[in-house]
């Protein structure tokens, strides 16, 4: 399991996937090190001791790679969400991006319909660390006989959202077809599927019903961008 850890680590590095080679390195880096405390023969060790030491120090090279891009605004992160995978609930997304700065986040999806998952991302802003005080919401009214419910749905969110001291503007718009998500911290971050790219769960009472993290998910590209670096047309 180790071995295969660090052969996707590779494969993510080589292809400048560094976000998701820097999570492959970690968790073989974990697994090889459990591997060695269980060996008794000292060649391996060695052997396993070398090699873990190299992937840790290209871990950190990763590491300070992406806090001087960050820093800067200078870096376009792509993640591949695959068919089925999990691990992917929004704190991981967008987590690093939620600094303290942040207190507006604007977000264009066409198709909120799943509110749940809007309630789910309006959530994790007021948990922070950033300090949302406003959010505006631009999308779509859902045609298909759910209008009068997606209304009441977003009221009922704008108004308990107040209760932390949180402003929800919501605009409809019949023309809007791209999704992206803003900060106010200058992040941009695009998904293929907006917010709902989650699977639909088995049942209320099944595992990743309350947990994104363990909700499996639809096949979806996410795209980081920051607007210091972003060409307007």
């Amino acid at each position: 399991a180790g071995a295969e850890a660090v052969r996707r680590a590779v494969q993510r590095d080589a292809a400048c996937r560094f976000a998701e080679a820097l999570v492959c390195y970690q968790e073989g880096i974990d697994l090889l090190l459990q591997v060695v405390k269980a060996t008794k023969d000292e060649a391996k060790k060695r052997r396993y001791r070398q090699k873990i030491s190299e992937y840790m120090t290209r871990a950190e090279d990763i590491k300070k790679h992406r806090l001087t891009f960050l820093s800067d605004g200078k870096y376009h992160k792509q993640i591949r969400i695959e068919e089925n995978a999990t691990g992917f609930g929004y704190e991981k997304l967008f987590h690093e991006y939620l600094t303290e700065v942040v207190s507006e986040v604007w977000v264009e999806d066409p198709y909120i319909r799943h509110l749940y998952n809007f309630l789910r991302f309006c959530e994790m802003l007021v948990k922070g660390p950033c300090k949302v005080k406003t959010i505006h919401l631009l999308t779509s009214y859902d045609e298909s006989g759910g209008r009068s419910q997606q209304i009441s749905g977003l009221e009922e969110i704008q108004q308990s959202l107040r209760n932390y001291g949180v402003t929800l503007n919501i605009e409809f718009s019949s023309s809007i077809h791209d999704r992206e998500i803003r900060f106010n911290n200058g992040w941009m971050i695009k998904i293929g599927r907006g917010l709902d790219y989650f699977k639909k769960p088995q049942g209320r009472f099944s595992i990743g019903y309350c947990d994104f993290d363990l909700r499996p998910c639809h096949e979806t590209t996410v795209d980081v961008f920051h607007t210091k670096h972003t060409k307007k047309m």
